[in-house]
């Protein structure tokens, strides 16, 4: 239906994968099996739920799949932040993911309604 790479909101949740694994990559090694792979599996499903609804064949499904996306992004915050108050992450090394986190949900509500409308 859609060429994912050319989706912003693709490229975008791309490079938030890209900060999570570079940020995570101090994490103490005992948190490589825990914290660690957790935030890195959220931010990957991110772009894989948008890459896979926008292979599929209705405007529909592709928003379910943009839907599922949000729930990634939401566990990711979430992570972030006990990652942070175990003294992981800075408090400003934080925000900025967290600002790019808010960003991709930002597009994906914005899409998951203009796919809601019928006449679309």
């Amino acid at each position: 239906m859609y060429n994912y790479k050319e989706l912003i909101v693709w490229q975008k949740s791309m490079k938030l994968v890209e900060l999570v694994y570079k940020t995570t990559a101090i994490f103490p090694s005992e948190e490589k099996f825990g914290l660690t792979s957790q935030i890195r599996r959220s931010a990957v499903s991110i772009p894989s739920n948008i890459a896979e609804g926008a292979g599929r064949s209705s405007k529909n499904v592709f928003r379910n799949f943009l839907e599922i996306s949000n729930g990634p992004i939401n566990e990711l915050k979430t992570q972030l932040e006990i990652s942070e108050r175990l003294g992981f992450i800075p408090k400003k090394e934080l925000e900025i993911i967290l600002s790019l986190c808010r960003e991709v949900q930002k597009m994906t509500f914005t899409l998951i309604k203009k796919y809601a409308d019928p006449k679309t």
